[in-house]
């Protein structure tokens, strides 16, 4: 793509507009664009191709946001979240930019893995639903596909996370739910505050079995 990166966000309106266009999105605040934060911010933004990246040095914009000078700011729209980070601070980097960036950006799916982990266990949703499945099965896009369609039902209400059964860090979370990999793909559904949960192997997975899993849950 030769769009700009990050994309000049000039008035209020440009910049609610970036924010409610995109799953994740991250927006500099800098009163001076031309600033060694800025630059940081831009480098961040040239390692990150998937993530929208805007920056804004209108005042109008900062204090709509409440804002004071040079933040990096994570909307997730998952949750309806936001993480600010400061880059006053002299070890705040490109780098590090582009950590925060990886350790926060919750989607409709989360693909679960050691950087992620932190990201979901913040969440301020309650409710976390894990397709625990073989990402190198044939089966697994088709699956994928339906487990999308009903995160979109449940958008702002449960998390939906894939947990690739293949990866061996994931091991200790398959005998938390007490599964087998023999016993794969499963569902797990999971209310944080309180540990409860409850595990569904299927064969097939479908959107209407995915919400009647949910729903039974919810109430």
């Amino acid at each position: 793509s030769t769009t700009e990166k990050p994309i000049p966000l000039n008035n209020i309106a440009d910049a609610e507009a970036f924010v409610s266009g995109a799953e994740v999105a991250v927006i500099g605040f800098f009163q001076d664009p031309q600033s060694p934060e800025a630059e940081q911010f831009r480098l961040a933004a040239g390692q990150i191709p998937e993530v929208p990246f805007g920056l804004s040095s209108s005042a109008a914009v900062l204090s709509h946001y409440g804002v004071s000078e040079n933040t990096a700011t994570l909307f997730r729209r998952v949750d309806n979240d936001r993480r600010d980070l400061d880059m006053n601070s002299e070890d705040v980097d490109a780098k590090k930019l582009a950590r925060f960036v990886r350790m926060n950006e919750l989607r409709l799916v989360t693909e679960y893995n050691p950087v992620t982990a932190i990201g979901v266990m913040q969440s301020s949703l309650q409710f976390n639903l894990l397709l625990i499945a073989d990402k190198m099965s044939p089966k697994h896009p088709e699956r994928m596909r339906k487990f999308r369609v009903a995160a979109e039902l449940y958008k702002g209400k449960i998390l939906f996370i894939l947990l690739d059964s293949n990866l061996k860090s994931n091991e200790r979370v398959l005998s938390y739910f007490q599964l087998k990999k023999s016993q794969l793909p499963a569902l797990a559904i999971f209310h944080t505050p309180d540990d409860e949960h409850e595990v569904l192997t299927a064969d097939e997975i479908s959107v209407e079995r995915i919400q009647d899993f949910c729903n039974r849950f919810l109430e």
